[in-house]
């Protein structure tokens, strides 16, 4: 490892003397249990890094996402932006993190929302994924503000809504409204581990196959048309076509892990028929032939596919099962697509954090491709800002996880790659 500049150690002293505010405010985060979905919080996890950061000196915006998608008036979805200027015009840095975290699931052996610090790791839903990094990204501001009082440009720390359902009532909304226009470099703390810089990610596209049938009684189904064998039938077509294909699909992109490196289809989820029936209810169902059944494919798909290759695949699919059944009848609805999106190895963030990554942990950062889409996607499409990047402290694949944690050493040396970002880009040399 070279030498450090006396600015450096200046910012490893004050990151190091922040260590027990960056657990508390670690934890304070994890126990508002800012759900998604439905949206729980979000309105109480702003107003405290309102507090938080005013007292740091930002200037905050509380911004709704009247009309995105999920926002209501018992759920409403809200979002902070803070902003610090330097003493001089210069270039901005935005910090942007999401603040929601999704389902808690079964098989945690500690409290979900308690913020448990055991071992020098911080136990929680949404610990790595992604409030940790929220926490580092803040902490790591304060230190550079605390050592620099002279910088030229502007500081901005994000917490957005809706990230783990899409991100359109948090940096669609921020994206759309131009809240990136005056940005200049992005960086989205999220859990790629300390020596990692993720370039982008792969596409995604969402779609509902709803296929049709008719009602009868179940005793005679000879006299209905089910909806649900038509659906087992594209399922068997995907499974004899269409999975061998994808899996023989293979990127350039540096994905991780491995196995996305290919083409990848998952089933979201699958409903046929009737409602069904809550556990608290000690009825039966109905004996009814089922009239329609609905599938939602999440498809991932890589920088050398194009959206209308990966649209009509599926499209192949259900003309396959047509030609052999004669009362196939369905319908297909969009949900969402994100095309890939990777950022250039040369551009400014990207080498500015690698070295930073170097000079703190003495080894070369791996670039990296995220498996799946984060909010990236809209700072490149909507806020046509190129220059983006996501790095931060916590484990990919401990993400939506029971026990879900984050490393305190680990945020500890992410806040100090991301001061000394803060330096090399703001600090005139």
């Amino acid at each position: 490892m070279k030498e450090r500049t006396p600015l450096h150690v200046s910012l490893h002293a004050a990151i190091a003397d922040r260590r027990d505010d960056l657990i508390a405010l670690t934890q304070d985060l994890i126990r508002i249990p800012t759900l998604n979905p439905p949206g729980d919080n979000y309105r109480e996890i702003c107003d405290y890094l309102d507090r938080r950061l005013s007292a740091s000196g930002f200037d905050t915006q509380l911004i709704r996402a009247f009309g995105a998608p999920g926002d209501s008036d018992k759920y409403p979805r809200w979002n902070i932006v803070a902003r610090r200027d330097g003493a001089r015009t210069g270039e901005c840095v935005h910090f942007n993190s999401h603040i929601d975290v999704v389902d808690v699931g079964k098989g945690w052996t500690t409290d979900p929302f308690g913020g448990e610090l055991k071992d020098g790791k911080i136990y929680g839903r949404g610990a790595c994924d992604m409030k940790g990094g929220l926490a580092a990204s803040i902490i790591a501001a304060e230190a550079f503000l605390a050592v620099v009082p002279d910088w030229a440009g502007a500081i901005e720390i994000s917490g957005t809504a809706d990230e783990e359902s899409g991100g359109f009532g948090g940096v669609a909304y921020l994206a759309e409204k131009g809240h990136f226009a005056n940005v200049h470099h992005v960086i989205i703390p999220e859990p790629l581990n300390v020596d990692r810089i993720c370039l982008g990610h792969r596409g995604v596209w969402w779609a509902e196959i709803e296929t049709h049938g008719e009602i009868a009684h179940g005793s005679m189904p000879f006299l209905g048309d089910c909806a649900v064998r038509h659906m087992g039938a594209v399922m068997h077509e995907m499974e004899e076509t269409l999975f061998p294909a994808l899996a023989l699909k293979h990127t350039a992109m540096p994905v991780v892990p491995e196995g996305a490196k290919q083409s990848t289809l998952n089933i979201n989820s699958l409903h046929g028929g009737q409602a069904e029936i809550s556990r608290a209810e000690t009825g039966l169902p109905s004996p009814c032939v089922p009239d329609s059944a609905r599938m939602v494919l999440d498809r991932r798909f890589l920088i050398e596919e194009s959206i209308e290759e990966v649209m009509g695949e599926i499209q192949g699919v259900l003309d396959r099962v047509s030609a052999r059944r004669p009362t196939f009848s369905y319908d297909m609805r969009e949900m969402m697509r994100v095309l890939p999106s990777m950022t250039d190895q040369n551009s400014p963030v990207v080498q500015t954090v690698s070295r930073a990554i170097s000079d703190t942990l003495g080894r070369d950062p791996q670039y990296v491709v995220s498996p799946g889409t984060y909010d990236q996607k809209h700072i490149d499409r909507i806020g046509k800002l190129k220059n983006c990047i996501a790095y931060g402290p916590g484990i990919l694949d401990l993400a939506h996880k029971p026990d879900e944690y984050v490393g305190v050493e680990e945020m500890m040396q992410s806040a100090e790659v991301m001061a000394l970002s803060l330096a090399e880009l703001l600090v005139d040399r």
